[in-house]
């Protein structure tokens, strides 16, 4: 594991993507209003590239090899034919839609100590084909062990029993990078700090959670504007003011002990 020093305090990361209006009338059912999360913090715009799935998009960055955020649509019919699905695939595999120098390998994480941490989560997939593009790794990024298989699972499970309740959310989980100095997987995967949930159901509000990436992680509870505010993504640009100023009463995940079996 290398460490790198990200510059200009770590805004290289946080890329404006000034096409993504453009880019979300490929995938617009994807998104909470037909609006694609927006990265409001100015910095480089190149680098960042949206890829469209059957059931997520994702906006990768050829800077940490990892996206930035996915994004998901999830209905009560699409949870309750995911929960009915189960021949997971959990192949691995580098995404043939990046240049290999953009992109992360299978290689990157051999021996890292870290998991391949979906951001559109396998459990929320309905058939082989979209389960198959959720293993991509333009959908993951290293994630601690212990955050994968216990906290950040049991979250995944929340919101789909949220969502079986609702009707429907949109959710977009992302990756946060803080700090000048940025580990790394062999010098090319950029490790996140934290990661990020927010959901958002019409006519229920919407809110976020922030975990750290680490061996005992730390859960915050937070409104989208706080969210955007430290993450530099609007996950939600649609929002009226009071929506995203609210800080919704979610439950936190701190459970960092799990039997489940090891997926790294």
């Amino acid at each position: 594991m290398l460490r790198i020093t990200i510059g200009l305090a770590i805004a290289c990361l946080l890329i404006v993507f000034p096409a993504a209006g453009a880019q979300a009338e490929r995938c617009p059912q994807l998104f909470a209003g037909g609006n694609a999360p927006v990265l409001n913090k100015p910095s480089l715009a190149e680098g960042t590239t949206q890829l469209c799935n059957r059931a997520f998009a994702v906006l990768h960055s050829s800077r940490t090899r990892t996206p930035l955020w996915s994004a998901e649509h999830l209905t009560r019919a699409s949870v309750a034919t995911a929960r009915n699905y189960d021949q997971r695939s959990n192949r691995f595999h580098a995404d043939p839609r990046l240049l290999p120098s953009d992109r992360a390998e299978l290689s990157d994480y051999v021996r890292s100590g870290f998991d391949r941490g979906h951001m559109a989560p396998s459990g929320d997939m309905v058939d082989a084909e979209s389960d198959y593009e959720s293993f991509s790794l333009a959908n993951i990024a290293p994630q601690a062990p212990s955050l994968n298989r216990n906290g950040w699972a049991d979250l995944e499970q929340y919101v789909r029993g949220l969502t079986m309740t609702l009707g429907e959310t949109y959710v977009v989980t992302g990756s946060l990078y803080e700090g000048a100095t940025i580990k790394t997987l062999k010098g090319r995967v950029l490790i996140p700090t934290s990661y990020w949930k927010a959901v958002w159901s019409r006519g229920q509000g919407a809110g976020a959670w922030i975990a750290t990436n680490a061996a005992k992680p730390v859960w915050q509870v937070v409104s989208i504007a706080e969210l955007t505010r430290r993450t530099g993504v609007d996950p939600f640009p649609q929002l009226d003011r009071a929506t995203r100023t609210k800080v919704p009463a979610f439950p936190t995940f701190d459970r960092t002990k799990s039997s489940r079996r090891s997926r790294p």
